[in-house]
């Protein structure tokens, strides 16, 4: 229980002990004036009853403030699904785009890799003409040299 709630509970217990036991001072008549006439009523009654009004005005007033406070939160509640909804709807999309995005980069990075392999691969396959065109040179060369030695032997020979 709320301090408050507790403190009014109090309050209104003292109120009505207040008039329990002083209830024949409360019923005793008394002259009031209202402004225009003079009226003979218990004093003591009249002031419990007004008191007894504005504790209800108070009930009525509080009612309204929880009536009206649940039903904002009630409106927020659903705003903050919409939002929430809209949020998570605008956050998908987003995914999406970027699944997309990435989707793209990686078919330019593998076309770009194929390109690059394709390019590598005949680079490769021209050095390895060249080299063995080098190799058949050097041994047409060679085979030429030892041609020659092999000549230069069989006149020194012979």
């Amino acid at each position: 229980m709320k301090v408050r709630t507790l403190f009014l509970l109090i309050v209104l217990v003292a109120i009505a002990s207040f008039a329990a036991l002083n209830w024949s001072a409360f019923m005793a008549p008394a002259t009031l004036s209202l402004g225009v006439a003079n009226i003979q009523a218990p004093l003591g009654l009249v002031m419990l009853g007004m008191t007894v009004f504005l504790v209800v005005l108070f009930l009525v007033f509080v009612v309204y403030l929880q009536t009206s406070l649940l039903l904002d939160t009630r409106r927020n509640a659903r705003e903050l699904q919409a939002c929430h909804e809209l949020a998570d709807q605008a956050e998908a999309s987003r995914f999406t785009e970027l699944r997309g995005f990435l989707e793209e980069a990686l078919k330019k990075q593998a076309d770009a890799d194929a390109e690059t392999r394709a390019a590598m691969l005949a680079r490769l396959a021209q050095l390895d003409r060249d080299l063995r065109s080098a190799i058949e040179e050097s041994g047409n060369t060679l085979s030429a040299y030892i041609g020659e030695l092999e000549d230069r032997l069989e006149r020194t020979k012979g």
